[in-house]
């Protein structure tokens, strides 16, 4: 098992760079947020890094992830990558590193031995993976000397991930869950809108205490201060069994981010 223990919420950066995403970081980690979500691929890490310096909160007390670009999975390429990322970051670790697709050029052996030798260095305190199938999973699980931490995967009421999930709590990892809040497109939904009447909050919030309820890690991300502190404050948003119920009585299924690369497609 892995030593790392996830808070209940994170913050996403995918989509922010620049000065908005330094700012949207310092907001999130002012206004509770302690776990941060970013990418080689978003190319922000330098504005993470700085939003972090500017807030008002330790390092130590920051859970911080990055993820190898699927170009970088090569074992010399992660490798060398890696710790130009923290160099990014201008940290000495990241506590989660995570290999962001199986796509590319990633290789099973030698970009899971790069994780392992990572981790190994104290370059990664944990390692994670991202968008794997069961059947990667299994393969990732044999290979990796290192515990899987997280698996990150799009997780939204729409898009529940059932087996996943099954999966995380049967093999002790966290399932992390990108796009929780279905960019917006799933608002409409009547099942969702009946749930948020009911505790006269909103749509985003009631996505976000589902994503909890049901053991996922929900990592929303927003340049808007006001979303920022409002989707946090959704951990103090308590659903009811018939709550529960009927979000999961939604019949309909909607996947977002589906690359034809993507390993569930081939």
């Amino acid at each position: 098992m892995s030593d790392i223990d996830l808070p209940d919420i994170g913050f996403g950066t995918s989509g922010a760079t620049g000065d908005d995403c330094v700012e949207s970081v310092r907001t999130a980690l002012d206004a509770g947020y302690r776990f941060l979500d970013t990418a080689q691929m978003y190319d922000n890490e330098p504005a993470v890094g700085a939003g972090m310096r500017l807030a008002d909160v330790d390092r130590d007390d920051v859970v911080l992830a990055s993820k190898i670009l699927p170009d970088n999975l090569g074992y010399e390429d992660a490798k060398r990558t890696s710790e130009e990322s923290l160099k990014r970051l201008d940290v000495d670790a990241v506590d989660l590193l995570y290999v962001h697709w199986p796509t590319g050029a990633y290789d099973p052996e030698e970009s899971l031995r790069a994780l392992d030798e990572l981790h190994e260095a104290g370059v990664a305190r944990s390692v994670g993976v991202s968008n794997f199938t069961p059947e990667l999973l299994d393969e990732a699980r044999e290979i990796l000397d290192a515990d899987i931490t997280a698996h990150q995967v799009e997780c939204h009421p729409l898009f529940p991930q059932d087996e996943l999930r099954a999966y995380a709590d049967d093999h002790g990892h966290t399932l992390v869950g990108y796009c929780p809040l279905g960019q917006g497109e799933i608002f409409d939904t009547p099942e969702l809108q009946t749930v948020a009447d009911r505790h006269d909050t909103s749509v985003a919030a009631v996505c976000l205490a589902w994503a909890m309820e049901k053991g996922v890690v929900p990592i929303p991300q927003s340049t808007d201060p006001e979303h920022i502190r409002a989707n946090y404050e959704a951990t103090a948003l308590e659903l009811t069994d018939e709550d529960v119920a009927t979000i999961d009585g939604i019949e309909d299924e909607e996947r977002l981010i589906d690359p034809d690369a993507a390993a569930w497609n081939q």
